[in-house]
C-alpha cells in the first residue's frame, strides 16, 4: 500500500532510469577520476546508492544506470553491490554511451541519453518510465508519485519541493494551478519581479501538508515520470535535455502535473553542497537519517573489521568500518573506510574518503625510503575544512586549512574550491607541509 492508504500501482509496470552521465565539473577534483554518482558519501556509500536504494525500497527492481564519463569505478561498484536472484526479474544494469553505425556521438544531455537507449527500453514491458538523477541525497517512496501520475491521468509528472527565495536562483521553478497541473516553468529566475509571480499560493499550504508560514516556491527535483507512449513521442526530435527543452515545451501541450514532496532533499552538485551534506550527518539529529531501517540505504558489502579507537577523543563524527584512530582529536568529521589517523592529530570539519586497501609493512618501508608517507593521516597534524580523497597520504606535522586563502586554487599538492581544501585521490602531502 502507498503511504496515503490507496492501493499502489503495479510496480512491475515501471522501468527506472538513473542518469549517471555528465562530467561533474562543479564537483572537480572529486570527479577527476570518477563519475559523479561514484563519489563517496557518508564514509561508506556512493551517491548512486541513494536513487538505487530508493527504487528497491519502492519495489522497483528494474533499474538502468546511464553512464558516460570516468565510469569504470561506478561500473565496478554497481556490479559488486546489486545482484538479484534469477527468479525476481530484477536487475541494475549499466548502459554506457556507445558509438553505433547510426550515431557516433556521445550523450548530449538527459533526453539524448534516453533517446540513444530507446532500443533497450523498448525490449521491456512497462507503462511508466521513472527518470532519476544520480547525484542527489533524499529518501522517497516512488510509488506515491506513480500513484498520483495514474490518478490524475498525467502524461508527465514532476517531483517538486518547496524552497525559500534564496534558493530560487539556482533551481528550475514551477508554477501550478489548484489541481496541481503545472502551468509555467522558469529556469533559475534571478529577477525578484519574476520570482514574485512564481510564489506558491499560501492558501494551498494546508492541502499540500506544508506546515510553514514562510514564502515558498516549487522547485523541480529532476525526478520525472513519463507514460510510455508520451516519452517515445517526445523523443522524436533532436532536443537534448529534459529540464531545459522537453519539459518547458510540454507544459502547454500535455498534461504535466506536480508531485509535491515533503522531506529532505539536497542536490550534491558542488563541492560546498557535498561538504555540507556530509558534515550535517555528524549532527545528533541530521537532516538525512541513515539509521532509518524502514527504508535502508544499500551499498557494497565489504566484510571489513570493526574500527579501532586507541585513546582518541571523538566528538560528533561518523566512523566507517576498518579504521584505526590513534590518540587523535576528531570533531564534526567523516572518517571513511580503512582510514588510519596518527596520534596527536586534530581533525575538525574534515572528510576522509578512506582507502581502497590496507598498505603492507613492506610497502610502508619502501615508501619511507623515498620520503613518501604511508596511507592515511600521520601524527601531530592539524586539518580543518578539508576533504581528503581516497588513498591520500598525509605526512607527520602537516597543517591544512583554507583560512586566509582564495576560494579557488589549483596547486600541485591540493585544490581549493568553495573555500575548502581538497587533497586529490592518491595525493601525497609530505611531512611538515603547511597548506
Amino acid at each position: 500500500m502507498s503511504q496515503s492508504g490507496r492501493q499502489s500501482v503495479n510496480t512491475s509496470n515501471v522501468l527506472s532510469v538513473i542518469m549517471g552521465g555528465g562530467q561533474g565539473t562543479r564537483l572537480f577534483p572529486l570527479t577527476k577520476e570518477r563519475a559523479k554518482p561514484a563519489v563517496p558519501l557518508a564514509g561508506k556509500y556512493r551517491l548512486v546508492d541513494i536513487p538505487i536504494s530508493n527504487c528497491i525500497n519502492s519495489s522497483l527492481r528494474r533499474i538502468y544506470v546511464l553512464t558516460q564519463f570516468n565510469s569504470a569505478s561506478l561500473h565496478r561498484h554497481i556490479s559488486q553491490s546489486y545482484k538479484f536472484d534469477h527468479f525476481s526479474g530484477g536487475f541494475v544494469e549499466i548502459l554506457a554511451a556507445e558509438q553505433t553505425f547510426a550515431d557516433t556521438s556521445w550523450y548530449q544531455g538527459t533526453a539524448d541519453a534516453v533517446r540513444k537507449n530507446k532500443i533497450h527500453f523498448q525490449n521491456h514491458d512497462w507503462d511508466y518510465l521513472l527518470i532519476l538523477s544520480g547525484d542527489q541525497l533524499y529518501r522517497m517512496d516512488f510509488r506515491n508519485i506513480i500513484d498520483q501520475h495514474v490518478e490524475t491521468g498525467a502524461d508527465i509528472s514532476i517531483a517538486t519541493i518547496p524552497v525559500t527565495r534564496p534558493e530560487v536562483p539556482g533551481l528550475g521553478i514551477m508554477q501550478m494551478d489548484a489541481n496541481r497541473r503545472i502551468t509555467r516553468f522558469v529556469e533559475k529566475p534571478s529577477d525578484p519581479a519574476v520570482q514574485d509571480t512564481l510564489r506558491l499560493d499560501r492558501a494551498w499550504y494546508p492541502r499540500l501538508n506544508i506546515h510553514s508560514d514562510a514564502e515558498l516556491f516549487l522547485a523541480s527535483m529532476g525526478i520525472y515520470v513519463f507514460s510510455r507512449e508520451v516519452i517515445f513521442r517526445l523523443l522524436e526530435n533532436t532536443l537534448t535535455d529534459f529540464g531545459k527543452h522537453i519539459i518547458p515545451q510540454s507544459i502547454n501541450e500535455l498534461q504535466v502535473y506536480s508531485y509535491v514532496f515533503q522531506g529532505y532533499w539536497e542536490d550534491i552538485g558542488t563541492i560546498r553542497a557535498f561538504f555540507d551534506a556530509n558534515i550535517d550527518l555528524t549532527n545528533e539529529l541530521p537532516r538525512f537519517n541513515f539509521f532509518d531501517m524502514s527504508a535502508p540505504i544499500f551499498s557494497r558489502p565489504r566484510f571489513l573489521p570493526g574500527s579501532k579507537i586507541n585513546g582518541a577523543q571523538v566528538d560528533h563524527a561518523v566512523i566507517s568500518d576498518g579504521c584505526i584512530i590513534n590518540r587523535a582529536n576528531v570533531t564534526h568529521s567523516i572518517i571513511g573506510l580503512r582510514s588510519i589517523v596518527g596520534p596527536g592529530t586534530s581533525l575538525n570539519r574534515t572528510i576522509l574518503l578512506g582507502s581502497d586497501y590496507y598498505e603492507s609493512l613492506e610497502s610502508i618501508r619502501d615508501n619511507e625510503k623515498s620520503g613518501k608517507p604511508p596511507l592515511g593521516v600521520g601524527s601531530n597534524c592539524r586539518i580543518e575544512n578539508t576533504i581528503l580523497d581516497k588513498n591520500a597520504r598525509v605526512g607527520d606535522n602537516v597543517v591544512i586549512s583554507p583560512a586566509g586563502k582564495p576560494d579557488k586554487v589549483d596547486h600541485p599538492l591540493y585544490y581549493i574550491r568553495d573555500g575548502l581544501v581538497i587533497i586529490p585521490k592518491s595525493g601525497v602531502v609530505p611531512h611538515g607541509t603547511v597548506i
